[in-house]
């Protein structure tokens, strides 16, 4: 069973490489192609609204109501992630080599700049 194999995957060391890898093998196996990559963006806006949904809830001012317990907070987070992978698949973007460029920027960018904050001042 194709699925199986898949959900022996789950382990707590698993890299962004290594996800993007499963999310790639997971895609062509199971399901089937990607989508393009305009359904993929609208897919990924629509999980980051679920995601918006239970952090308005759970951390904001808004009430929950009983269609809203469907939804758990993880399972949402990586909802988004699996779409943002499947984008960067199809696009040909490592994630790692991003992300670690991204952290970079951020800290030549901002080496100083939260430290002398006043606003994030206690």
């Amino acid at each position: 069973m194709k699925i199986a194999r898949f959900l022996t995957l789950q382990n707590k060391g698993m890299t962004i490489e290594h996800a993007q890898q499963t999310v790639d093998e997971w895609i062509k196996s199971v399901g089937v192609r990607y989508f393009n990559e305009l359904t993929n963006t609208a897919l990924l806006m629509e999980e980051v609204g679920e995601l918006a949904r239970i952090m308005a809830r759970k951390y904001g001012e808004q009430s929950s109501k009983e269609s809203d317990k469907k939804y758990e907070l993880a399972d949402e987070m990586a909802d988004v992630m699996f779409v943002l992978i499947c984008l960067a698949n199809q696009t040909g973007v490592n994630l790692t080599e991003a992300f670690q460029k991204n952290m970079e920027k951020k800290n030549n960018r901002d080496k100083d700049r939260h430290a002398n904050n006043g606003k994030l001042k206690s």
